[in-house]
């Protein structure tokens, strides 16, 4: 039976700190209450809950935590963003609600996509996302919460999604050229995209504002059966000075808790 609340807490050991903020994603822990996924995450070291409502925001300061990436415009979908100039007037619109929301709730980052192509070249997407980025950016600088547009990959999860690969992100991000628009590199789904992780990374770091990750492939456990060396990912991204988070993206197919904790450890560079 797997282990949950004060059955988890007990069993499982403290993390040492490491050089990675690290953090997880809510939804792939959706079947376990917030406050004990809360509770267990400070306890093996965690500093944060990534993707949370905003509802949900203040749960995590209950535990010394905090909300490292929310979602600010529901509007706004993986499938439906950015790169349509007819989503820019309600993008902006639940921005200027939901932005301001965040900053109150001590959330540094919210979460951002471009849209599927649905027949736009990447050129045309391109400019509509730039458009509609430098349209909310104020919004963003103004309450000191960073705009983080996801990378997904198209060819296994999100056919079709337009910002399926680093360099069209970095030319988005260059052009908009704000300390607090930022891309969301998914690990996860670059490997499967692109590979050369860290050299990668490397290149374009000042654009990066957040890491997600999660087993390639499978998006599960980041264990021994999975194709990418997580321990030296970690430790690439820490040696080249990241201070942003690193949240756990992962879909556990055994006992949930346990298998975070995992890969915490893993990550602890």
């Amino acid at each position: 039976m797997p282990l949950v609340g004060k059955a988890a807490l007990a069993a499982t050991p403290p993390v040492k700190a490491g050089r990675l903020k690290q953090s997880v994603s809510r939804w792939c822990y959706e079947k376990i209450p917030l406050d004990d996924l809360c509770a267990f995450a400070a306890k093996i070291g965690l500093q944060g809950i990534d993707l949370l409502q905003p509802a949900d925001y203040d749960v995590p300061r209950r535990h010394g935590l905090r909300c490292t990436m929310g979602y600010a415009a529901e509007n706004m979908t993986i499938a439906n963003g950015l790169n349509r100039v007819e989503n820019h007037a309600a993008i902006e619109k639940a921005f200027r609600i939901g932005i301001p929301q965040a900053a109150r709730s001590s959330v540094p980052n919210v979460i951002a996509f471009s849209g599927n192509r649905r027949g736009l070249s990447d050129e045309r997407g391109a400019a509509n996302t730039i458009a509609g980025l430098n349209r909310v950016k104020k919004i963003a600088e103004d309450n000191d919460v960073t705009i983080c547009v996801e990378l997904l990959n198209s060819k296994v999860n999100h056919p079709d999604y337009m910002a399926d690969h680093t360099a069209w992100g970095a030319r988005v991000m260059e052009a908009v050229n704000s300390p607090r628009v930022k891309l969301l590199y998914d690990i996860y789904h670059m490997q499967i995209m692109e590979g050369d992780l860290l050299d990668t990374v490397r290149r374009n770091l000042k654009w990066i504002g957040h890491f997600h990750t999660g087993g390639v492939p499978g998006r599960h456990e980041l264990n021994d059966t999975q194709e990418v060396n997580w321990h030296g990912v970690a430790a690439g991204i820490a040696d080249m000075g990241f201070t942003g988070y690193f949240a756990h993206e992962f879909v556990p197919t055994g006992d949930p808790l346990p298998a975070l904790a995992q890969a915490v450890r893993i990550c602890t560079v």
